[in-house]
């Protein structure tokens, strides 16, 4: 479908959370799909669903946070991108849309991540 462009080029440059420091960056989808982005519009809260495309798919467990004074945890009670189905989930904010480019706030995924869906974050009004 698409690709995300950041500033964040390698796994340790990137914060662990998008609150944590994460650069807005941009949602590139192939102009095919420009129709299905018609009502993202700024201000848009939704979920991008990315796939983890570094991530290590054979990690089980890892001390949360990468910290070693944390116990091993099984890496589905984690936020951890090493996991065998690396699919990432990310709140983001829309902060413009035009053609198939959409720019995000704080978006925690690295250049060149692999853009799975998005989805609104369904309000009362929507």
């Amino acid at each position: 479908m698409g690709h995300v462009e950041s500033a964040l080029t390698g796994r340790a440059e990137a914060p662990r959370q998008p609150d944590e420091g994460a650069p807005d960056a941009w949602l590139v989808f192939g102009v095919q799909y420009v129709p299905a982005l018609d009502g993202l519009t700024p201000g848009t809260d939704a979920l991008l669903l990315t796939w983890l495309d570094r991530a290590d798919r054979d990690t089980l467990s890892v001390h949360p946070r990468g910290n070693a004074a944390l116990p091993i945890t099984g890496v589905f009670a984690t936020r951890s991108p090493d996991r065998p189905n690396p699919i990432g989930l990310h709140t983001i904010r829309i902060l413009s849309a035009a053609g198939p480019r959409i720019h995000v706030r704080n978006l925690e995924a690295l250049d060149g991540t692999p853009i799975l869906d998005v989805k609104p974050i369904l309000t009362p009004h929507r």
